[in-house]
């Protein structure tokens, strides 16, 4: 949930002005000031910085309570990269016998969930074992996987 917090502030606060809780101007209803604490914090630490400072964001300028996994996504993506890009949202036309969908993997088994196709095609999430080299096809959809 944080991450998903985080990354939609990464983009869209890069460009917006920063706002300060502390400024004069009293919090109300009708004020330009947001009155969550988080969002006022996070546009302080995403501002677009100038030409001037050379200041690194950390991941504890981001998040300090970040550890293992989460730390070490929050680290890569500050450096402007995503540590998992393409084998967590795989994407393609729906896998045929003679072109199938094809799940990327670090390793020889993953977990594949598979929704069906679009509109009248789609079903609930079937979830299977799909191993290396071993094509499966669904049984609700018969889409198949590799």
């Amino acid at each position: 949930m944080w991450r998903r917090l985080l990354t939609s502030q990464l983009k869209t606060l890069a460009t917006a002005p920063c706002r300060s809780a502390s400024k004069t101007v009293p919090l109300s209803f009708k004020s330009n000031v947001s009155s969550s604490p988080f969002s006022c914090l996070l546009t302080r630490h995403f501002s677009a910085s100038s030409a001037d400072s050379a200041v690194k964001k950390t991941v504890e300028d981001v998040m300090p309570i970040a550890t293992g996994h989460e730390r070490e996504e929050l680290e890569v993506e500050l450096q402007g990269k995503k540590i998992l890009e393409d084998v967590n949202n795989p994407v393609g036309p729906f896998g045929t016998k003679e072109a199938p969908a094809v799940v990327k993997s670090y390793y020889d088994k993953r977990i594949v969930g598979c929704p069906g196709g679009e509109g009248e095609d789609e079903h609930d999430v079937v979830w299977f074992w799909l191993e290396k080299g071993k094509p499966h096809e669904c049984s609700v959809c018969s889409q198949y996987f590799v």
